[in-house]
C-alpha cells in the first residue's frame, strides 16, 4: 500500500469515529432526550455514508458502532453470565401501613439518631437487565435469572435505540470510568405495544397479554433480529458495580446515569425522613397518575437515599432491607370463564359478556366481564371453561385479556353466536363490517 492510500485509509478512520460520534449523539438526543436537533433524513444521510464507509473498510467496524444495532446470527442458546454482585429483588408493601412499618424496621435496625432520606422510583414493569461497560463501550449485557447468573442477551440488547453503546454519547470531555456495571429494566412503550401488538395480528403473528410479557418476550429471542424488529426501549436506576468513581447517594447515582447518557426516568422524587406524611401521600397518588404514563408501572420503589446506610442495613433472603416496593392493587388476575351471556343493546346488538368464577382485583370482587364483540372473541380464541386472565383498570369495566393456553383441558367450549335474539327470539342478522 503507497502511501495516498494510507492516507485515504486514515482519512476514512478519521471520518468514521466523526460519524459514529455524532450518530450516538443525535440517537441520544432522539431516544434519550426526544428532543431531535436534525431532520430524520439528515440523521439518515449521516447513516448512510458511515454503512458505506464500513463497508469499504470492514477492518474498522467496532461493537460499540451504530450500524451494530440491526441484529447479528441467531444463537443456538443463551451463554450464561455470572453478576458481579447479586441482583436482588425487592420484598413488598402492600399499603401504606405495610410501607410505614418497612420505615420502623429500618430506624429500629440503625443507631438512634442515624439521618434518614428516601427516593421514590416508578416501578417498571418490564425485564429486569444488566448491562456492562467497558471504558465507555457496551460489552454485554445479561437478563437477572437468579440473580446470581443471567443469560447472555448482548446482541439483542444492543438493537435498542435507547440503550447507549458508548457512554457519554453527547459530551466528549467526559471520561468514563474503565468499568461501569447498570441495572435497568427493558420495556415496551404502551403506545407502541398497542400497535405492535395490532400488526402481530394482522400477521398471524404471536399476540402479547401485556407490555411486560411483549418485552420479556422480545428480549429472550434466539435471533437478534427479532429483537431489532420491536419497539423496546429502556430505563436505568443503579449502578451494581462501578471503578474510579465514588458515588454516595441514590439520588446521585440517577443524575450521573443521565450525565452519562443513559436514558433515566423524570417520575423521581426525594422525601427526608420528616417529609414522610408527604411520601405516603405521593405513593397514593400515584395509583391514580400510573395511567398518565406510557410505559407500565405496578408500584413504587422507596430506597433509602444514602448508599452506605443501605449496605449497613444488608439483606434479609434475596430481599435489600434498605429499599422496598410499594406495589398498586392488582389490576389483573386469572380465573374460570363458566360462562357467556348476551345483552341486547337498544339500537338491537348483541354484547356478550364473560360470566366468571368470582375473583378478587384492585379490591372489588369480579364476577363478569365484557367480550367486547363476537369479533373478539374470535381474535382471542377464548372458550368456555377457559382460564382466563382478567384486567380491570380504573373505573374502565373489566375485559377478558385472554385464555391461558397452556392450561387448557380439552373440555372447553368455543362460544357460539346466537342464532336467535334471547330477547324477542327474532333472527340474527350479521351485517358486514
Amino acid at each position: 500500500m503507497n502511501e495516498a492510500q494510507d492516507q485515504e485509509k486514515e482519512r476514512a478512520r478519521q471520518r468514521i469515529e466523526e460519524l459514529r460520534r455524532q450518530i450516538h449523539y443525535h440517537n441520544y438526543r432522539y431516544y434519550v432526550l426526544d428532543s431531535p436537533v436534525i431532520s430524520d433524513a439528515e440523521y439518515d444521510r449521516l447513516m448512510r455514508e458511515l454503512i458505506e464507509l464500513e463497508q469499504r473498510y470492514p477492518e474498522f467496524i467496532t461493537p460499540d458502532s451504530p450500524t451494530q444495532r440491526v441484529g447479528g446470527m441467531p444463537a443456538e442458546q443463551f451463554e450464561k453470565v455470572p453478576h458481579p454482585a447479586p441482583i436482588l429483588s425487592l420484598a413488598n408493601a402492600m399499603n401504606i401501613e405495610e410501607l410505614r412499618a418497612w420505615r420502623e424496621r429500618v430506624k429500629r435496625l440503625l443507631p438512634a439518631g442515624t439521618p434518614l432520606a428516601y427516593v421514590v422510583e416508578p416501578k417498571i414493569d418490564g425485564l429486569t437487565v444488566v448491562l456492562h461497560y467497558e471504558n465507555g463501550i457496551f460489552v454485554r449485557g445479561a437478563t437477572r435469572g437468579d440473580g446470581l447468573v443471567g443469560e447472555d442477551v448482548t446482541a439483542n440488547l444492543r438493537t435498542i435505540h435507547s440503550l447507549p453503546l458508548r457512554i457519554p454519547p453527547h459530551d466528549a470531555s467526559i471520561t468514563p470510568p474503565p468499568r461501569l456495571v447498570v441495572r435497568g429494566e427493558a420495556y415496551m412503550p404502551i403506545s407502541k405495544f398497542r400497535e405492535f401488538n395490532r400488526r402481530q395480528m394482522e400477521t398471524g403473528g404471536q399476540v402479547f397479554a401485556n407490555p411486560r410479557n411483549a418485552a420479556a418476550g422480545s428480549v429472550r429471542q434466539l435471533d437478534p433480529s427479532v429483537t431489532a424488529s420491536r419497539p423496546l426501549s429502556i430505563f436505568t436506576y443503579a449502578i451494581v458495580a462501578a471503578e474510579g468513581i465514588t458515588i454516595r447517594t441514590q439520588w446521585e447515582t440517577l443524575d450521573y446515569l443521565r450525565r452519562m447518557g443513559f436514558p433515566v426516568t423524570s417520575e423521581i422524587a426525594r422525601f427526608e425522613d420528616a417529609q414522610f406524611a408527604e411520601l405516603e401521600r405521593y405513593c397514593e397518588e400515584w395509583i391514580e397518575k400510573r395511567d398518565t404514563l406510557d410505559y407500565e408501572i405496578d408500584g413504587l420503589v422507596v430506597k433509602i437515599d444514602d448508599l452506605e446506610t443501605q449496605a449497613r442495613l444488608g439483606v434479609v433472603g434475596n430481599s435489600p432491607r434498605g429499599a422496598v416496593a410499594f406495589k398498586f392493587p392488582a389490576r389483573e388476575a386469572t380465573t374460570k370463564l363458566l360462562d357467556v351471556g348476551i345483552n341486547v343493546g337498544r339500537t338491537g346488538t348483541l354484547n356478550p359478556y364473560a360470566i366468571l368464577e368470582p375473583v378478587q382485583i384492585g379490591g372489588a370482587t369480579i364476577r363478569k366481564a365484557t367480550l367486547h364483540n363476537f369479533d373478539e372473541i374470535a381474535r382471542l380464541d377464548v372458550r368456555i371453561g377457559d382460564t382466563v386472565i382478567v384486567r380491570r383498570a380504573g373505573e374502565v369495566i373489566p375485559e377478558i385479556v385472554g385464555p391461558i393456553v397452556d392450561l387448557r383441558t380439552g373440555n372447553e367450549r368455543p362460544i357460539e353466536v346466537p342464532t336467535h335474539c334471547p330477547v324477542c327470539g327474532e333472527p340474527v342478522v350479521r351485517r358486514p363490517g
